[in-house]
């Protein structure tokens, strides 16, 4: 968490969470769906990367929650009409502070700020009202950490794999021309053709998307038809780390959460709403001398995600954020779990656990 950084105290937020899970009048129940959370699981049942001679077809597991929007609106009316102190200890830094923090370096301990209710995104402010105004853009925000050597990787080829393991989530979480639906061509060609499981898997995914092969769980797709991007920017903000794996590999660990801002893609539209995703990707810089594999390409070892207002049951290929009108259709109450998407102070395995059921929920932000 960045210096000067101010947030809500733990006691105010497990009251705000415990009136959001009891449904208290005002409680967050805001629009979107936090879906797909799922998790991936390649290799032996110890975890580490094994080479791809010994892949096991991924077992996946999905849990998804669903957003409703209106909820910052709400909850600041009652906060403010029945505990006017407490609302001011609640906005206190919250939407004031715009300077950028600093690189993530370590897990923060607790969820960013709650930004006043009034904040709403607009198209020359699409982060305006949301934690991510503060974060940095794209992949200059993604610092990676100190090389040295390790495993079979001298210092200067850690430091290599590390650059390739940024490209590889600029690629097919940051590039905007998969954002608008098309091949993630750059991002393929960085992963082990010879990992057969994974290279079937990417290309059931891409051309026939279902519940079973989903590319959203790797990369970051709209329909062109339906929403655009707006602007250049995707705020992003995640740890990258890495250690010796299985046979001296290098095995590098991101976990990044994106936050992308739509419009309609229809000519004229102007309301703007958050679609917003975490993911860790663990990939392995394989011996060439121990593993099949082709230099420069990783093997992937595991892969989860958890996404907000990006389409409930949604299995089209394409994220589906809802709007305004969507969220006034759709009457539906879920029964999953109430999640912050900007506190990155859960860590995935709490939010898709190994096994978790698929659900749709509710998630207090976007």
């Amino acid at each position: 968490m960045g210096k000067g950084e101010t947030s809500i105290p733990d006691e105010e937020w497990e009251r705000f969470l415990r009136d959001a899970e009891a449904g208290v009048s005002g409680a967050p129940e805001e629009p979107s769906a936090r879906a797909r959370m799922v998790t991936q699981r390649l290799g032996a049942e110890s975890g580490s990367p094994a080479g791809w001679r010994t892949h096991q077809p991924p077992s996946r597991q999905k849990s998804k929650v669903w957003y409703v929007v209106g909820f910052f609106v709400a909850v600041a009316l009652l906060v403010v009409s029945l505990i006017p102190g407490w609302a001011t200890g609640w906005f206190d830094g919250g939407g004031g502070d715009t300077a950028p923090l600093a690189a993530e370096s370590e897990r923060p301990t607790r969820p960013p700020a709650t930004e006043p209710a009034a904040e709403l995104p607009t198209l020359d402010e699409p982060f305006r009202g949301s934690p991510a105004a503060r974060w940095g853009d794209g992949a200059a925000a993604l610092t990676l950490p100190g090389a040295r050597a390790t495993g079979w990787m001298s210092k200067a080829q850690v430091a290599q794999a590390l650059e390739r393991s940024r490209d590889f989530l600029a690629a097919s979480g940051l590039d905007h021309r998969v954002l608008r639906g098309e091949r993630p061509r750059n991002a393929i060609v960085l992963m082990n053709p010879h990992q057969k499981d994974v290279q079937e898997y990417v290309t059931a995914a891409l051309r026939t998307p279902s519940a079973e092969n989903d590319p959203l769980l790797l990369f970051s797709r709209f329909a062109p038809s339906k929403v655009r991007v707006v602007g250049d920017v995707v705020k992003t903000r995640g740890l990258i780390t890495y250690r010796e794996g299985k046979r001296g590999a290098v095995e590098v660990t991101a976990d990044v959460t994106y936050v992308y801002p739509v419009v309609r893609a229809a000519a004229g539209s102007d309301e703007v709403t958050r679609t917003i995703v975490r993911r860790e990707i663990v990939m392995s810089w394989d011996d060439p001398a121990k593993i099949i594999i082709k230099p420069g390409t990783f093997s992937l070892v595991s892969y989860r995600s958890d996404s907000a207002n990006s389409g409930c049951d949604n299995h089209t290929g394409y994220f589906a954020p809802e709007f305004a009108a969507d969220r006034a259709a759709d009457d539906d109450r879920h029964d999953g779990a109430v999640v912050d998407p900007y506190d990155r102070s859960v860590s995935m395995d709490v939010l898709v656990p190994e096994g978790g059921d698929g659900e749709c929920g509710t998630a207090t932000r976007l």
